[in-house]
């Protein structure tokens, strides 16, 4: 790793990249996405274990189903965006770790630990959704990652079969294993609805060597 990104890919992976409120009329094309993935799938997960699963909602007949459980602030923004992305998680990631992972039986660690697997693949999946946003970025794209949302109904709609949180407690669902982490809205954004840029911690605010 000899080589350092430039000054001007540091501005447009973090220093210049800003979360966007709204987006011009500029579609994010099929194979956009598909390259987005391929960059982010080579961060690094523990055991390799990559429990991301993306729902890329491109269509207004796809966002429609979104809406019930949207906050009404993230509306606009939302319906609005070329593209929604779902950044959802398997916590039966480890059923393909014997192709992830096949140094070692990687799945008998998680298969009769179903918290271990929980907390693996939320935290796992957070980082992925974190180089999918960079892989984003460097494409070209503005991102607008949000979780004003409602979980349980966005499970319960792009997910069948998987939602088991909050108002659908009561109801059986027999293979669930994909619930949702966040939410991220793709396009090119339009400066003129950017709020004013937030300030950041200093690192002795954040961090500490010891």
């Amino acid at each position: 790793m000899s080589k350092v990104l430039s000054e001007e890919g540091k501005d447009l992976l973090f220093r210049n990249a800003r979360t966007q409120n709204g987006w011009l009329d500029k579609p994010v094309t099929d194979d956009t996405l598909r390259q987005i993935h391929e960059l982010m799938k080579w961060g690094p997960t523990s055991v390799n274990c990559s429990p991301a699963r993306i729902v890329f909602l491109r269509t207004p007949e796809a966002k429609q189903r979104l809406l019930p459980a949207l906050a009404p602030g993230n509306v606009d923004k939302t319906m609005t965006a070329p593209v929604t992305a779902i950044i959802g998680y398997d916590v039966k990631f480890y059923e393909l770790l014997p192709k992830l992972f096949p140094h070692t039986d990687a799945r008998a660690w998680f298969v009769n630990t179903p918290e271990l697997a929980e907390v693996t693949a939320r935290r796992n999946s957070s980082l992925q959704g974190a180089y999918f946003m960079i892989a984003a970025r460097a494409l070209g794209l503005d991102c607008g990652p949000m979780s004003g949302f409602d979980g349980a109904k966005v499970d319960h709609e792009f997910f069948p079969g998987t939602a088991t949180r909050g108002e659908f407690d009561q109801e059986y669902f027999p293979d669930s294993h994909i619930k949702t982490n966040f939410i991220c809205n793709l396009g090119y954004g339009d400066p003129a609805k950017l709020f004013p840029r937030s300030p950041r911690l200093d690192f002795d605010e954040a961090c500490q060597m010891l």
